[in-house]
């Protein structure tokens, strides 16, 4: 990215964020029913929010968008875009469950949510189950025409189903460069009574299956700022020995709220907070409170889809780039207090999303043929005390409930 386009960018960040989180704080009395809706709060963190300030701040793409001359979507729909040279402006259903336009209950761009958001539904790319026709390739160099894209799935939805995650109780969670666990919850939608997210799996049907989602913002983040930002780290590997060579009795504790906290809070003007620095803090001691900080914001998700659900997990499925890091894997399991099973192949999304497509050809017959091709890697049971576990997630609760009470409410 050149600089012209970097500064583009943060200054269109800069004004846009405040918007966005002034927008949902000045309409929170409308988020039950935006919740009983889409399955999202409301929060600056989804699609409709920046459409609508984008809109907003220039009246010539208002009236082009609602005149059919411009084209809006996820990223799959960019994608499609591309791939086709334009003739296919769609996207799938579980993609379009994060934008905070659909409805859960019919599969479809809501008219009522459309019209609070005020996003014209011109705009909006067709939705189609994740296992369709969704076109051929087109005017590529890298592939010859006519290659047909038989699925499309969001990122998170298609690691579930990359780990096996077929059916209502399986779950799994990914550590890019935010953490984003999953349960799938069959085919009723279950509404979080712990501000957990209701979305649309990724499905080898027409019929409609859910999940249950919570969103950690930052979680290989917390490292590529200890490798970038502080310079402690040549590669973001080499956290995985810095931290193994802590001192366990140094009591720094990391919320790693850099660009807000998500699930279950949803406080997005929180920041990152350091506790418990002293002058025998070192740059292991910060590594390793930055690598328990991602495993406890995972364990709250859990938590409160174990609140939601009735039914405490007994095992975690894991992928993505930290599921390669061992030291911060058994960090986990201690944590939850129950065994972490790493991904035998780290890129489930990739695995599910191929998975998918194979269905919709013919490549394999069913999921029962896909399930034999998920066996785990590594497990890792956990080893900490009970009691040192629950000291150790009740300080982590009163480190969040004061960020939050830090950054949520600030004085006039």
């Amino acid at each position: 990215m050149g600089p012209v386009r970097r500064q583009a960018r943060e200054q269109g960040d800069r004004l846009a964020g405040p918007a966005h989180r002034r927008f949902c704080r000045q309409h929170a009395a409308e988020e039950s029913w935006i919740f009983e809706r889409s399955g999202l709060v409301l929060d600056p963190y989804f699609s409709a929010t920046k459409i609508r300030w984008l809109l907003d701040q220039r009246p010539d793409l208002r009236r082009r968008a609602e005149n059919g001359e411009l084209a809006c979507g996820t990223i799959d729909t960019w994608l499609l875009w591309n791939l086709t040279a334009g003739r296919v402006h769609a996207t799938d259903t579980s993609n379009a469950s994060r934008t905070l336009l659909l409805n859960l209950e019919t599969g479809q761009w809501d008219e009522d949510l459309c019209r609070f958001f005020q996003v014209p539904r011109a705009l909006l790319p067709e939705i189609r189950p994740g296992v369709a026709s969704f076109g051929v390739t087109r005017g590529l160099g890298f592939l010859p025409d006519g290659v047909p894209i038989a699925a499309v799935a969001g990122d998170q939805q298609a690691a579930l189903f990359g780990q096996g995650g077929f059916a209502a109780g399986d779950t799994k969670c990914t550590y890019g460069t935010g953490a984003f666990f999953l349960q799938h919850t069959g085919g009723q939608p279950v509404h979080s009574q712990h501000r957990l997210l209701t979305s649309l799996a990724a499905m080898p049907s027409p019929k409609r299956q859910y999940v249950l989602e919570g969103s950690v913002f930052v979680a290989g983040a917390a490292v590529q700022w200890l490798r970038d930002g502080l310079e402690f780290i040549p590669t973001s590997a080499d956290v995985e020995a810095l931290a193994a060579r802590s001192d366990p009795h140094q009591p720094v504790l990391f919320v790693p709220a850099f660009v807000g906290l998500g699930a279950p809070h949803w406080t997005p003007e929180a920041r990152g907070v350091i506790f418990g620095l002293t002058r025998n803090t070192t740059a292991a001691d910060l590594a390793r409170a930055a690598l328990e900080g991602v495993a406890l914001q995972v364990a709250d998700l859990i938590a409160a889809a174990a609140a939601d659900t009735g039914h405490p997990l007994r095992s975690l499925k894991v992928d993505g780039g930290m599921a390669q890091n061992a030291w911060f894997l058994q960090c986990q399991a201690d944590t939850l207090g129950i065994p972490v099973m790493a991904a035998a192949h780290a890129e489930a999304t990739a695995r599910g999303a191929a998975f998918l497509a194979g269905l919709q050809i013919g490549l394999w017959p069913d999921t029962n043929a896909l399930g034999k091709l998920c066996e785990p890697g590594r497990v890792f049971e956990p080893k900490l005390a009970e009691s040192e576990r629950q000291r150790k997630r009740t300080q982590w609760r009163r480190a969040v409930r004061t960020v939050i009470d830090f950054y949520a409410y600030p004085a006039p």
